[in-house]
């Protein structure tokens, strides 16, 4: 009877250990698949499941702020979770900026100089920028004034006693404004008229405010304002192409978010914006 009663208790004991044992293996199991499909690469979420924030910093030429200001809320919509921030301003500066370690993880430019400058000195790779848009340069006026030139020779007139344009040293409208003004003979000439601004947005604020009586700007920057009127285009072959050039910054954390944003200017909704606001595309 006593060896019975010690027979069943080790048995009862046995099953404990065993039960235990058990328990054991199936925590540890279901820990290892929890922790395997939470943190799968490339999820973007974190333990919770929840999509991780992303701010996405793009430095952009001032002439594109119109365009990108109206696109940017589809993109938020499609991609939860990333918010866009732009710092504006023009190419030369944005191009520095970025060179002495400034936050960006896209670069727009107005300028191929500006970012052949970058992918020389390895702040962005060759094979992640591309041309995304042309544009044309024009000469604008106020939208009351009496004297419209049509060639540019016509700003030698007296009646234009201040010519408005970029700093062609960290502007690229201001440089291709110089290229054609030396084209035709007239850089020296017309120097004494000359006011200089570090961008194309504030060209034209002179224009509209009367504080200068003609300027140079893209035929882009001449559509967004109601106050002044486009005189004429330049001719193309007066300077270099005029294209707008954009680029992935090799420091950025947000990768993947930066393909993704290039790849939507480039679709069917971005582009016909562009192209409202007096862009041509490049491809």
């Amino acid at each position: 009877m006593n060896k019975v009663l010690t027979l069943h208790r080790r048995v009862r004991l046995f099953g404990w250990l065993g039960s235990l044992l058990l328990c054991a293996v199936l925590l540890v199991s279901c820990s290892t698949a929890g922790s395997t499909s939470t943190n799968a690469p490339g999820s973007g979420a974190d333990a919770t499941g929840k999509v991780e924030p992303v701010t996405l910093i793009v430095s952009a030429a001032a002439s594109l702020k119109d365009s990108l200001e109206e696109l940017t809320p589809q993109f938020e919509q499609e991609h939860q979770g990333v918010t866009v921030v732009y710092n504006y301003g023009a190419s030369g500066s944005l191009q520095k900026q970025i060179e002495q370690g400034a936050p960006a993880d896209i670069f727009l430019s107005a300028g191929q100089k500006q970012m052949n400058a970058l992918i020389e000195s390895g702040h962005i790779a060759a094979e992640q920028s591309f041309n995304l848009l042309k544009n044309s340069l024009v000469v604008i006026v106020p939208d009351d004034a009496k004297i419209i030139p049509d060639n540019l020779n016509g700003l030698a007139s007296a009646d234009i006693k201040t010519l408005a344009l970029g700093e062609p040293e960290v502007v690229p409208a201001g440089m291709y404004a110089k290229e054609s003004l030396e084209h035709e003979q007239l850089w020296d000439q017309l120097s004494a008229k000359m006011v200089f601004t570090k961008d194309v947005t504030q060209v034209l604020t002179y224009i509209e405010s009367g504080n200068a009586d003609a300027g140079l700007v893209y035929l882009s920057d001449a559509k967004s304002s109601q106050k002044v009127k486009t005189a004429f285009t330049v001719d193309d072959s007066y300077h270099q192409p005029i294209v707008y050039p954009a680029g992935i910054v090799s420091a950025t954390k947000h990768k993947a978010e930066a393909e993704a944003f290039l790849q939507f200017l480039r679709e069917t909704d971005a582009r016909e914006i562009f192209v409202k606001h007096g862009f041509v595309l490049a491809e």
